[in-house]
């Protein structure tokens, strides 16, 4: 059903996997999102002393789409810098999954604001 709606074989995997959903306690920073059709996310990031991520987890109220996208973002960030994580961007999440619906792109640019939201408070709130 989601290949026919235009989602490719790896985005559907993410989704159904849903291998970073939920949350971690103490986590470093949690911030949240909301996307312009409504849906809704929540990151999760336990960040080191040398500014790597080693855990993200998503809280997402949304489709496929969305948590696909969450899903990859958590793939490319994990184990990086928050240097490096603030770099990505939509295409990058593109290439990973793909492909899903072009009315669905707009949920990659909720997972990647939502990344560099949470990065970025993260940076707020240690002063780097």
């Amino acid at each position: 059903m989601l290949s026919e709606a235009g989602y490719a074989d790896p985005a559907i995997n993410y989704y159904l996997e849903k291998k970073y959903m939920g949350h971690i306690e103490n986590a470093d920073i949690i911030s949240q999102k909301v996307g312009s059709c409504g849906d809704i996310m929540k990151i999760y990031l336990k960040i080191d002393d040398n500014h790597l991520i080693n855990d993200v987890r998503y809280e997402i109220t949304g489709c496929a789409g969305a948590i696909s996208a969450a899903m990859a973002v958590v793939d490319l960030i994990k184990g990086k810098t928050i240097e490096e994580s603030l770099k990505l961007n939509d295409g990058d999440i593109f290439k990973v999954l793909e492909n899903i619906p072009e009315k669905k792109h707009h949920c990659i640019q909720l997972a990647v604001k939502t990344m560099h939201k949470g990065i970025k408070e993260y940076k707020t709130k240690k002063i780097l």
